[in-house]
């Protein structure tokens, strides 16, 4: 890969000397999380999504689950310690994080909030989560993906 083409998320990891591996597929806003994980030829329950909502209190916290399921933001705010998590508005996005709708990653954005990650991701040798623009993702270990990120393990799906 190109300097050029790395993403400021391949740059973080790379900072860090953690190992991945980034993934290219055709960029096209329409691709569901579930196209994706079909193009890479993956399972969707490896391929995570990364949500961006905001609590009762006006704290942030990004919330990173498979591509297949659903945020529930009862279990959200449980997890978070709120009584209520909203998802934030689409042009919030990018000033809050740096990153657009369908490039959205836990990785490296503006600001860390707290993030928290779907429990199944720590079944799997490897999962996969966006590289930071639309058309990349990059695959990791969980583990690798808890450590640069600070994030904590809970049970945040429908």
């Amino acid at each position: 890969m190109k300097k050029e083409d790395k993403t400021n998320v391949m740059r973080v990891l790379d900072g860090k000397k953690i190992s991945y591996e980034s993934h290219a597929y055709e960029q096209d806003q329409s691709l569901t999380g579930e196209d994706i994980a079909r193009i890479l030829g993956e399972d969707p329950e490896k391929v995570f999504k990364t949500l961006v909502t905001q609590g009762k209190s006006g704290a942030y916290y990004v919330f990173v689950v498979p591509v297949k399921e659903e945020l529930d933001l009862k279990k959200a705010a449980k997890a978070s310690g709120e009584k209520a998590i909203s998802m934030i508005k689409q042009k919030e996005l990018l000033p809050l994080t740096g990153y657009i709708h369908g490039g959205c990653s836990p990785i490296g954005m503006k600001k860390q909030f707290p993030t928290f990650i779907h429990e199944t991701a720590i079944g799997y040798d490897k999962i996969f989560v966006s590289a930071g623009k639309v058309g990349f993702q990059i695959e990791l270990a969980p583990s690798d993906l808890l450590s640069v990120v600070n994030c904590k393990i809970a049970d945040i799906i429908i």
